[in-house]
């Protein structure tokens, strides 16, 4: 099975066959490559926008009535947890658009909602891989 992301009406692939573009009539060969990058896509870029703006604006609708912008001198772990969350729950489909973006959001603020009321229970229970902090890229660009 391919895989790879897409980005300005067009979808990078690498596959079994060697790299591609693919473009509404097809897939168009464009050269091998050994090093594989992909840019994240649009749609991607997109609801990590919608959700870090609502989430350093203060107006989240999910979280209505939640004093939570003052984590982010306070207590930046919470907010890292939440932006960790929503990227650990979101899912991208073969062409790089975004499935469960309400879904991630929902996730990511019922856990900063649970930092805040603790008879708040988040349903259904975290799951360690929704809750997973991984490590950060080397500070050296690979590129």
């Amino acid at each position: 099975m391919p895989v790879g992301m897409s980005g300005m009406g067009r979808s990078w692939i690498k596959s079994q066959f060697g790299a591609g573009l693919i473009e509404a009539t097809g897939v168009h060969y464009v050269r091998p490559f050994g090093d594989f990058s992909v840019k994240l896509s649009n749609d991607f870029s997109g609801a990590l926008r919608t959700f870090a703006y609502f989430m350093t604006s203060g107006s989240h609708y999910m979280l209505e009535g939640v004093d939570y912008l003052s984590l982010y001198g306070n207590d930046p772990s919470a907010i890292e947890q939440a932006y960790a969350i929503f990227a650990n729950v979101i899912e991208l489909d073969e062409t790089g658009q975004v499935l469960n973006f309400t879904h991630a959001q929902r996730r990511a603020t019922d856990y900063l909602r649970s930092w805040f009321d603790p008879s708040f229970k988040v349903e259904p229970p975290f799951e360690e891989w929704e809750t997973a902090l991984h490590g950060p890229p080397p500070l050296k660009d690979k590129i």
